[in-house]
């Protein structure tokens, strides 16, 4: 016979059945056609519930009997609000944030594993906790492939070379995954931007904040904040040349003594003054060197004089945000050659400009003026860059390592 059922969403199918049938069995058969599960199907017949285990004729089922079929799915509403779209966002992004909100247990859970998703439900950004949900739903896709191309590898022949390759790279990338996962826990600080050291100086009696960079070489100062501390009137253009690291910067000269104040204390400090817009002074090497600093990394200060004065390296607050844009600073470095994070200015790598150079070091006068340098007091190697540095020129040679 056959039988007229009608759905909630007033769809008609038309089925044709045995009438010793069982409910069940007519279920099943509506499932293929609506893609309803069977255990989410209500039957009506007259306007009572047909079970499972009934027989059509024992209900009374007739031929062109109308049946209605209600789903649990349609019949509850907040069910209906709480479903998911097929690629992971909610289908009623309010009604979910809302169901989540008003669950605590859920709302603590959700912290726990998962703080980011928990903030944008918490939050009035729907479209953010759309790409949220869409974002773990790819993930978990993701790790589901994943997980079912392991298990493909594992019945792959053992004498396919490419299916031995994939065996190889899955583990390696499982030994980086338990890697990262270890950092995760057990070192988290890893993954946060570690904050570049600054302290607050005086030069010339202005203040600045001083890049403090033990792998840096020179003590560097740009031309515009020489210009401002007023030292560029004072600025030594003998001293051109370039500086060669990461690229190149121009050196224009250099300051051969000016004060700069650290703590409560003066200090003499030369500078090399390079034409670098991302760079306004760098506290580097030579100086820290020739003042003795210790750069205490567990009170987090600067001792400079053996100790005698102590300052504060400077919380990320206290750095202006231009010192803090690293991806024009990385971009900047790689063009000019400035030491931005790692010291590339050498001074074995500043070339002067002016005159030839040539093979310097040969001759006996060479010799000579080595052997009176090392008399001073100075370290052969040192006279000999020196030396070479300025072309022979031993009175700058001598300027260079006093003042070094």
């Amino acid at each position: 016979m056959k039988i007229t059922v009608m759905t909630a969403d007033e769809q008609i199918i038309s089925l044709d059945v045995d009438p010793h049938e069982s409910v069940e069995n007519v279920k099943a058969l509506l499932e293929v056609e609506t893609s309803v599960p069977l255990q989410q199907q209500q039957l009506l017949y007259n306007g009572k519930e047909m079970k499972n285990i009934e027989k059509l004729s024992a209900l009374g089922v007739k031929d062109e009997d109308l049946v209605m079929m209600i789903s649990a799915a349609a019949s509850s509403a907040p069910t209906n609000n709480l479903s998911f779209n097929p690629d992971g966002s909610a289908v009623n992004p309010g009604a979910f944030q809302q169901h989540i909100r008003s669950d605590s247990n859920l709302m603590a859970q959700l912290f726990q594993n998962d703080p980011e998703l928990a903030q944008a439900v918490l939050g009035n950004d729907l479209n953010k906790l759309q790409d949220l949900l869409r974002e773990r739903h790819r993930q978990k896709s993701d790790l589901r492939r994943q997980q079912e191309e392991e298990l493909a590898l594992l019945y792959a022949d053992p004498f396919d070379v490419e299916a031995q390759k994939k065996i190889e790279a899955a583990i390696r990338q499982k030994g980086i995954d338990e890697n990262w996962a270890a950092a995760l826990e057990h070192n988290p600080e890893a993954f946060a931007r570690v904050v570049m050291l600054y302290v607050d100086m005086e030069v010339n009696g202005f203040p600045l904040k001083a890049f403090v960079d033990s792998g840096a070489q020179s003590t560097i100062i740009s031309k515009s904040c020489a210009e401002r501390c007023g030292l560029l009137r004072l600025m030594d253009q003998r001293y051109k040349g370039i500086a060669q690291g990461v690229g190149q910067s121009e050196i224009l000269g250099r300051v051969h003594v000016a004060p700069i104040k650290i703590g409560n204390i003066f200090y003499p400090c030369s500078f090399t003054v390079l034409d670098s817009p991302n760079m306004e002074f760098l506290f580097g090497l030579d100086m820290l060197r020739k003042h003795q600093c210790i750069i205490d990394l567990k009170d987090n200060v600067l001792r400079v004089g053996g100790g005698e004065v102590s300052v504060p390296f400077l919380q990320e607050k206290d750095i202006p945000s231009r010192f803090l844009d690293e991806e024009r600073l990385s971009k900047q470095a790689s063009s000019s050659g400035t030491p931005v994070t790692s010291g590339t200015t050498d001074r074995s790598n500043i070339v002067p400009t002016g005159g030839s150079r040539g093979d310097i070091s040969q001759g006996p006068d060479f010799e000579a003026k080595v052997a009176k340098l090392v008399e001073l007091g100075f370290g052969r190697e040192a006279v000999i860059q020196a030396l070479k540095l300025f072309e022979g020129n031993e009175e700058q040679a001598a300027g260079f390592l006093f003042g070094g």
